[in-house]
């Protein structure tokens, strides 16, 4: 009996979680909360080829609009916690001038087998991610990878976050906001892995 109320609170605490995100209740989701929520996992490793942790972000990786390819860094992880059943990828740049930070990438149902994203996968028209993964609406207002272009001034952060989830789907609608889709993995997450990038002009 006592597993079972267990279960029904931690069912309700989810849902109440997801209903305010939906309402707009976290879109001031702040940069401690996104850093500290979700446990992270000694075992749990996020890393890419393209640069190392606190690197610059490679020219190819920068926006188009900033004068580069737009394409998303390869990643790779190992030793997720057990007990995952998918995993979540949110990039976000807590340094911009607007409140909350801005969602550069997100990743849900990334399925629990998978162990890496190839070069490019944040491009949805280029068929790269694993089969089920979906790629929701960054603040550039489109699906997929939007890299960096900071406004002229000192580096931004970029922190890519990897979450271990308990949870094998993400039941949120197409367009919700990256705070809300955050709020969600934070509630979900068993452990998180993270790789920082750099860029500035």
């Amino acid at each position: 009996m006592r597993n079972r109320v267990s279960t029904s609170l931690t069912a309700v605490s989810l849902g109440v979680l997801a209903a305010l995100a939906l309402c707009g209740a976290t879109d001031g989701y702040a940069e401690s909360s996104a850093a500290s929520a979700a446990p992270p996992a000694a075992s749990f490793k996020l890393a890419s080829p393209d640069f190392t942790d606190g690197a610059t972000m490679p020219r190819g990786e920068v926006n188009d609009r900033c004068g580069g390819q737009n394409l998303s860094p390869a990643l790779e992880w190992r030793g997720p916690p057990p007990g995952t059943e998918s995993f979540a990828l949110l990039m976000h740049d807590p340094d911009a001038p607007v409140e909350g930070g801005f969602w550069h990438w997100i990743v849900y149902d990334i399925p629990a087998d998978a162990r890496s994203l190839p070069a490019g996968a944040g491009d949805v028209r280029s068929k790269l991610m694993p089969a089920g993964a979906i790629q929701g609406r960054s603040d550039f207002g489109t699906a997929g990878y939007g890299g960096p272009c900071p406004p002229p001034g000192p580096p931004h952060r970029y922190f890519f976050r990897l979450y271990a989830l308990a949870v094998a789907r993400i039941n949120l609608p197409a367009d919700a906001t990256g705070a809300a889709i955050a709020s969600y993995v934070e509630a979900s997450a068993l452990g998180r892995a993270q790789l920082l990038a750099r860029y500035g002009r």
